[in-house]
Formats: C-alpha cells, structure tokens, sequence
C-alpha cells in the first residue's frame, strides 16, 4: 500500500502490491546495510591533534584607523603601517582599549574599517601584559539574518514541504559534523565513510521532504544508484589521472598537523558527497514527471512515458551541468588567473592538479547526472505502469 504523500508534487501512484512490496524490500535492504556501516565506522572519542582552536579570543569594534610610520622606525625610512585603535567588547577585559599594528600593501582587498566588528587573538606575555593579534572580522550578525532569509523563504515559497527540506538540511548538517568528519579523522576508509553518509543524507533528505512513498522510494533508489556509478568513476580516474589529492592547501595543512589520511581518499570522499545533491534534485523531478505524464496520460505505455520524460530530463541535465561546471569554475576562478597571469596555455593549466580535480570533479558529477536521467525515469515508468500494463511494456 502507497503511504501519504506531501512533497514534490507527489500524489499516490496506483503501483501494484507487489512492486511496491519489492521497492520497500530494496530501501529496507540498503537502510539496513547503512545502519551496519554507520556501527562499523562510528568514529571513537579522539583527541585533536593541534590546540590551535583552543586560543583565546575575544571581539572588538574599531574606533579609529591612521597610517604612520611603523614602531622602530623613522619617516624618513617610508615604511608605513596601519594602526587600529579597537575597543574590546567581549572577555574579562570588555572595555578596554587596544592597539593593533598591521602593514601597508598595494593589494585593492578590504582592510579594517571604523565601526567594524573584529575577532582578535589573545596572547599572555611572559611579563603579564595582553597582546592583541587580528584574527577575523566578526560576520555572527550577518550570517544570521543570512540564515534567517534563507528559512523564511524556503518556508513561505515550500510551506509544508519547505519545512522538510529544512529538517532534511539540518539532518545532512548533523551527519557531517558528527558522523563523516570525525570518521575521517579516525582513520577510516574515506570513501566508505562518503557512501555511508551519503545514504544516510539521502534517506533523511527524500523521505522528510517528499514523504513516505512510492514515488520517493523510486527517487532514493535511483540517486544511491546515480551515486554509486559516480562512486565508481571517480576511484577509476583519481588514480588513472595520478591525483594526489594534495593540491588543496587543507590537505596539506591536515599533512602537517599529523593526521593520518589518505588525501586521495578524501578527495573521493569530496566527489561523492558534493554529486549527492545535484543527483537527488535530478531523481526526484524525474520522477514527478513520469508521475504527472501517468496521470494526463493513464494509457501510455511504459517506453511512451518514458520516451516523453526523457525529454524533459534531457533539458534539466543540458542546465544543470552548466551549473555544474559553473560552480566548479567560479570557485576556481583565482586560481585560472594567477595561471592566466604567468602566461600559460589552457592545455597545460587543465593538467596541473590544483584544476585537473576540479575538472575531474565536474566530468564525473556529470556523468553521474546525465546517468541518473535514464535510471530514475525508466524506473519511475516501470513503477507506475497500471497492472493492466504489466505485460506490454
């Protein structure tokens, strides 16, 4: 029997008893499967390799910013710094004035302004006297009213179902944070730990937001299957392109600090988990449109319905892979310049490592989605074919 939907568009689809019997014995097997593997993998309690987190801050609101000449030495020298006058708002010395030294560049980035809101180290010199060193600016405020239009949006556009999207947001927040990133660190497999996350968020993510269905049944199944063919080709070409996996400064970072990963198996891990919502975005509006093409069309037949949603998956893929390779691009883009800027060609930029795993990124994200096209619409077809049409096909 199909359970109640509420997402996505998604009404009851008058699949039969048996195939919905054998679409829940699927999800059940690959839930239990998950479940053996989040036991298996559950990270230990371990200690941090580095105190750096345990510094002291506090924050700060600038009052004052001059140029002049730096301590120690003469203006006749010409070295100039910048002197931030601050005054400590938060800590045991709230209140208190303090002065920060920083240097002058030619670079055009924002530097520290009159009323802006800083976050500054604190340091204990061996003669008792605090020392003040700029960490950040302080962005709590913004980032919350950020957040905050965000969930209003989502809420007023999704309603109930916005709701679950949310909830589902919030489930992959917590996995994240509490499953794959301290499973990583425990020294587990990566790409492992990525499936095993990665099920887990998609199970969260399609049932809160679309419901317990058959429709949704059919979406899940078809993004762990999307997922594990992206799986597949990004092991296939993380080794046959020799990516070390060490191109990104965290890796290296990570290196340093004595963490024992395997950087290549991270950079799969990355692969997996970054192709997950694209794929699920894919599954489910493919879905829905062989649901609503079965209910104008109750007499289609399987390869008809199919036929017919393949063509709106064909124009959903051709726009979502430009996004893909948008976004890709976008957060490369300092990187393409500086390569720009030291006058080498194309062909050899796209090899270097620091852009060969981005575009070994976008390739097998795309070939994931373009395969989670056929998958979920020829599954969604065969699902809710009427019984009458069991046979025809």
């Amino acid at each position: 029997m199909d359970r109640v939907a509420h997402g996505h568009g998604h009404r009851p689809w008058d699949a039969s008893g048996s195939i919905d019997r054998a679409l829940w014995l699927v999800v059940g097997a690959w839930a239990l499967a998950t479940l053996v593997g989040v036991v298996a993998l559950w990270p230990g309690a371990a200690e941090p390799v580095s105190d750096l987190a345990a510094e002291r801050r506090v924050e700060a609101e600038v009052i004052a910013v001059v140029r002049q000449p730096c301590t120690g030495t003469q203006p006749s020298d010409g070295v100039e710094c910048r002197v931030v006058t601050v005054r400590i708002t938060s800590g045991p010395t709230e209140g208190d004035p303090a002065t920060l030294e920083l240097g002058v560049n030619e670079s055009k980035a924002r530097t520290q302004q009159v009323d802006d809101d800083l976050i500054l180290n604190v340091q204990e010199l061996a003669d008792g006297t605090i020392a003040y060193t700029f960490a950040d600016y302080e962005r709590r405020t913004s980032m919350l009213v950020l957040t905050a239009l965000f969930i209003g949006a989502v809420v007023l556009l999704g309603r109930w179902r916005g709701v679950g999207a949310l909830a589902g947001l919030a489930v992959s927040v917590v996995v994240l944070v509490s499953f794959v990133l301290p499973a990583l660190l425990d020294g587990s497999n990566p790409v492992s730990v990525a499936l095993v996350g990665a099920s887990v968020i998609a199970f969260a993510s399609l049932y809160l937001a679309h419901g317990f269905n058959t429709s949704t049944n059919v979406a899940l199944i078809s993004t762990l299957a999307s997922l594990a063919t992206t799986g597949v080709l990004a092991w296939i070409f993380v080794h046959t392109a020799t990516l070390t996996g060490l191109a990104d400064e965290s890796s290296l970072f990570l290196e340093a600090l004595g963490v024992t990963i395997d950087p290549r198996g991270l950079l799969l891990a990355g692969v997996v988990i970054g192709s997950l919502g694209v794929l699920d975005d894919v599954t489910v509006t493919q879905v829905s449109a062989v649901g609503e093409l079965r209910r104008a069309d109750p007499g289609a037949s399987t390869r008809e319905l199919a036929r017919s949603a393949l063509t709106i998956g064909r124009d959903h893929v051709s726009s979502t892979v430009n996004t893909l390779f948008l976004a890709y691009a976008g957060a490369a883009l300092p990187l393409l310049l500086l390569f720009t800027q030291i006058r080498q060609g194309i062909g050899d930029v796209v090899v270097r490592e620091q852009v060969a795993v981005e575009v070994v990124r976008t390739l097998v994200g795309s070939i994931g989605l373009v395969a989670a096209v056929p998958i979920s619409t020829w599954l969604a077809a065969l699902v809710s074919r009427p019984p009458s049409d069991a046979l025809s096909g």
